[in-house]
């Protein structure tokens, strides 16, 4: 527990000096440590005071709340170096740069992470981006262009902002991933008062039940094709309230649903699985999975059942699928390539015939 204390508190320390750096991801209220009474053992929140749990921070200097100590110096450089230096990482990273993104169009589906940032009225909501203005489609390009920055561009500054980014992406208010106000990890570490501990949803996350959400989304993105998805991850499902993942008349498909064991009290169930094939459309649910050898006493496995299904009116060939456009568009291109030779616009060359 200590060793946790200690490690998170570096976290606040250098989740402040990054906020101080950019002001634009509008994330102030997030510094904390100089709200700290260290005498009375409270923090000021959003104009009131809180009493915490724990008022001991020993390696927190009152008057430079944010400035690291040389011990902590030390420990994030090692921890710099493990992550560095670490050969798996760097295939997983190499990985989720060759075949990720932050979104994917594919097959009249578009699937993201989290939300897309909205206000009330349903518009898109502008977000800084280094000084820039953007909102949906754009805003998800410019987030990703300066994330692969951060291990490709060969300027440092450039670099820096992608790691900064990174960091953004993970936690910001205004973040397409997170969507969410705050992430509270202070309050629940030091204050006892829950209410404290509540991190509000972006304003999609209601939008996103109507029709013509789903439909200003799929033209945003260039989503076509007669059965159009939007398959959501990120979005935990409260099964047991009778919650559903399908929804807005099957538009959208939520495909999380909340996993990690943490969830299974709150959900019910442990998440969903989407099965794509050229049947169409199939989502399953999993029972929550216990221990090894409960299973291995029991003979009991995963349990899944199937709680929605589209199934298309013809099944899917190669030729219907954006795969199968470009080989159509090759196919083209050689026809075209042929005829040229045939009728001498391209001249052949015999040394290699």
């Amino acid at each position: 527990m200590k060793a946790h204390k200690a490690i998170s508190v570096i976290q606040f320390k250098l989740e402040g000096q990054l906020i101080s750096e950019h002001p634009e991801h509008n994330m102030g209220h997030r510094r904390l440590l100089h709200k700290i009474d260290f005498a009375k053992g409270t923090v000021e929140l959003y104009g009131k005071s809180y009493k915490l749990c724990d008022s001991n921070f020993p390696t927190v200097n009152p008057d430079c709340p944010y400035e690291l100590t040389e011990e902590e110096k030390e420990v994030v450089r090692k921890l710099r170096y493990a992550f560095v230096s670490c050969e798996k990482l760097k295939k997983h990273i190499g990985l989720l740069l060759s075949k990720g993104g932050l979104y994917k169009v594919t097959n009249g589906n578009i699937l993201f992470h989290g939300c897309i940032p909205m206000t009330e009225n349903g518009d898109f909501r502008e977000i800084n981006v280094f000084g820039k203005p953007l909102c949906g489609k754009a805003l998800y390009d410019s987030l990703e262009s300066c994330a692969r920055k951060a291990f490709l561009s060969v300027n440092e500054a450039e670099r820096k902002k992608g790691r900064d980014i990174l960091w953004f992406l993970w936690n910001g208010a205004d973040s397409p991933l997170y969507g969410r106000d705050k992430m509270t990890t202070f309050e629940r570490y030091f204050i006892s008062d829950e209410s404290t501990h509540t991190e509000t949803k972006d304003i999609y996350y209601k939008l996103i039940n109507r029709e013509e959400t789903a439909e200003k989304i799929f033209a945003e993105f260039g989503v076509k094709g007669e059965n159009r998805h939007i398959i959501n991850g990120h979005v935990p499902i409260h099964h047991t309230e009778g919650e559903t993942p399908v929804k807005c008349g099957g538009k959208v498909i939520i495909i999380d649903g909340g996993f990690a064991s943490p969830y299974h009290k709150v959900t019910g169930i442990a998440g969903y699985t989407l099965i794509f094939n050229s049947y169409g459309l199939m989502l399953t649910a999993h029972e929550p999975f216990k221990t090894v050898s409960e299973a291995i006493k029991n003979g009991t496995d995963m349990q899944t059942h199937r709680v929605a299904s589209q199934m298309c009116k013809k099944r899917i060939l190669v030729g219907d699928t954006d795969n199968g456009a470009k080989i159509k568009e090759t196919i083209n291109d050689l026809k075209e390539l042929i005829n040229a030779y045939r009728s001498g616009e391209v001249r052949q060359d015999k040394h290699k015939m």
